[in-house]
């Protein structure tokens, strides 16, 4: 959520934020109308407040001299009805308020590239040598030497639904302990976390409402009751600190978990159709940070250094790109993306987003930290370590062989091998 003192010291920050993002101002105007509304009503009822304070000691003294405090008493029941209006006043306006700041977006760090789409990012390095070798899709060779189910994945759950078996499944484990263990290694705290969580989570780190489309909600007969699916593990980590305050010498916090993910992918109708590329529900690490404001730029870069080193021990090719202003996500400031090579489609492909949301979700989570006495809101920062079926895809065709697929030192512990067979 973005900060009312900005709202009111600096709107056209937050506009010119909204127009880098190829976003609508409307809402901000309005949302800048109702402020100064609210504030308005707030203005005239500290006033009847403070006559209110005056009155009880002008009644005694009345009262004390002999004189009739009629007219006093009056005055009193007509400012507690005026109050009263006001409040219920108040009241609605701040409901509308918050509706409307909730689908704000953040405001661009000004260190992030102007641009309209994701033509417009901007490549920072690239790491490891693309192939170019012909090579069999991942959805072909899985379903070829059957570790990739997708006919009884759809049989199960419907489109976009998989199953993996043999050396797929333990394939995919490897992976998930692999990329927990380099966390671990990094300083990250581990989590086994719920799936499914109340509303308010999603609120706090900006799913909610703004992507409603496209999260799974289960059916209660009471609302209350109600439980959504996570789309990412980044949910559950930053609300474990929901509405809390944190201890300044303790930052930053460090987290990491490896679940299921579940996107109905609402908006991406036609894409990536064939294979694990977008699935409905997916495995993935996801890093969390919480970190002093003037220290969570560094700590994004480092975060974003965590997530490479994922890639660099899988061998697989990949390259970093900071996002533009218009490719940003909702509650990002700012944002580098990791892009594995997938030669089948001889391109780069998303597997990380790393992003610094600066105050933005600890203002909706209610995140704070003391220092010197007083409370102020942590930074939150989270990162993909990273997503497991799309790292499934790239070793899979990255590491392809003739009859087989060459295992990557690092996970062949894990797989009690240095080989897969695939004939």
């Amino acid at each position: 959520m973005i900060d009312k003192e900005m709202l009111r010291s600096e709107p056209e920050k937050i506009r010119k934020g909204i127009a880098l993002r190829g976003g609508d101002k409307s809402r901000l105007d309005k949302l800048v109308e109702l402020d100064e509304e609210w504030r308005k009503e707030k203005g005239g009822a500290d006033e009847l407040r403070a006559e209110r304070n005056t009155l009880g000691p002008k009644i005694a003294e009345a009262k004390k001299m002999g004189k009739d405090v009629g007219e006093l008493l009056e005055r009193g029941e007509e400012i507690a009805k005026k109050i009263e209006k006001i409040e219920e006043k108040e009241e609605k306006y701040k409901e509308k308020r918050t509706e409307i700041m909730l689908t704000i977006p953040n405001v661009p760090h000004k260190s992030v590239p102007e641009g309209k789409d994701e033509e417009d990012n901007v490549e920072m390095k690239k790491w490891g040598k693309p192939s170019e070798d012909e090579v069999e899709p991942h959805y072909e060779l899985g379903a070829r030497v059957g570790v990739i189910d997708f006919e009884r994945g759809a049989k199960l759950g419907g489109h976009r639904f998989s199953v993996m078996r043999g050396w797929g499944a333990k394939l995919e484990r490897a992976l998930g302990q692999y990329m927990l263990k380099m966390a671990e290694n990094a300083g990250y705290t581990e989590f086994r976390l719920p799936y499914m969580v109340k509303e308010e989570c999603l609120v706090g780190t900006g799913q909610l409402p703004k992507f409603r489309q496209d999260l799974y909600l289960t059916e209660e007969e009471e609302k209350q009751n109600q439980l959504w699916m996570i789309p990412t593990a980044e949910t559950p980590l930053v609300n474990l600190h929901r509405e809390e305050v944190l201890e300044e010498e303790k930052l930053p916090l460090k987290y990491c978990a490896f679940t299921q993910c579940f996107r109905k992918e609402a908006g991406e109708y036609g894409r990536d159709i064939k294979g694990l590329m977008r699935q409905h529900q997916f495995g993935k690490v996801e890093l969390v940070k919480f970190a002093l404001p003037g220290e969570s730029y560094m700590e994004l870069e480092s975060l974003t250094v965590d997530a490479e080193k994922v890639l660099q021990g899988l061998e697989l090719p990949y390259r970093v790109v900071e996002l533009c202003t218009g490719d940003l996500g909702f509650a990002a400031s700012k944002t580098y993306d990791l892009e594995v090579w997938i030669p089948s489609q001889g391109k780069y492909r998303e597997i990380s987003s790393c992003s610094n949301c600066e105050t933005f979700q600890a203002r909706r989570a209610g995140i704070k930290f003391r220092r010197e006495g007083k409370n102020e809101f942590v930074h939150t920062l989270n990162g993909s370590g990273v997503a497991v079926g799309r790292a499934l895809i790239a070793l899979m065709e990255n590491h392809q062989e003739s009859g087989g697929i060459r295992v990557p030192k690092v996970l062949q512990d894990y797989l009690e091998t240095d080989w897969i067979d695939s004939k």
